[in-house]
């Protein structure tokens, strides 16, 4: 066999691997999630995908690239490169991060904001953490959390946490279905926390993580 009869077999069967791959998926977009945290979140965001009946060949959630923020931009980026080198790339690739104690967590949202092509990648961030968000399921609260000299301001937002679930833990499963039912409470709340972050100039505390799950409530809709 000579190399252009192999260069166009191996064409075919690329071809023919994309058409199985949007065969499999849904007729809506392609997204990819990759979360700072290796469990907590990916537990969270892939209870949303069970919970909305999305189809899994459409979301890919990755837990896997390190907690730094610009680790999980770099990886996410390399993802989209890959997939789109294939012809088959995502529609919106979200990137979730805390702001902590990081100190590149501004360096990263720019590079997400930067990044190209546009309206494609998406900063989700939670000041301090994730569990900022799921304290607004119980309460809406603008007050800061920082850090001691024996805590964090994760922490601290930890310790507000436990007030109304005792068992909380990190890597704990079932949170979003636990939670379900104040989630329009808790979507309300986090609109409402992020719009006075950005008036007072301070974005402790403050979190989009609802912005991600009501895209994933209404995905469906998102035709391509």
């Amino acid at each position: 066999m000579g190399s252009e009869d192999l260069f166009h077999k191996r064409k075919a069967k690329k071809a023919a691997s994309l058409k199985r791959n949007a065969a499999r998926r849904a007729p809506y977009s392609k997204i990819l999630i990759v979360c700072e945290g290796e469990k907590t979140e990916t537990n969270y965001f892939n209870e949303v995908v069970d919970f909305y009946s999305i189809n899994t060949a459409n979301v890919e959630i990755c837990g896997e690239c390190g907690s730094d923020p610009m680790s999980v931009y770099k990886y996410a980026r390399q993802r989209f490169v890959d997939e789109n080198n294939r012809g088959d790339p995502f529609d919106r690739v979200y990137c979730v991060f805390d702001r902590d104690a990081h100190a590149n967590f501004q360096d990263a949202i720019a590079a997400i904001e930067a990044a190209k092509p546009g309206k494609v990648y998406n900063a989700i961030t939670s000041t301090p953490s994730f569990e900022y968000w799921l304290l607004l399921h119980f309460i809406y609260t603008t007050q800061p959390f920082t850090a001691t000299q024996s805590k964090s301001a994760g922490d601290a937002v930890l310790h507000e946490l436990k007030q109304y679930m005792p068992d909380y833990k990190k890597a704990k499963k079932s949170i979003f279905l636990e939670l379900k039912d104040n989630l329009e409470f808790a979507k309300n709340n986090a609109e409402r926390a992020l719009k006075e972050s950005i008036q007072r100039g301070n974005d402790n505390p403050s979190t989009k993580i609802h912005k991600l799950v009501e895209f994933m409530e209404n995905i469906k809709s998102q035709k391509n």
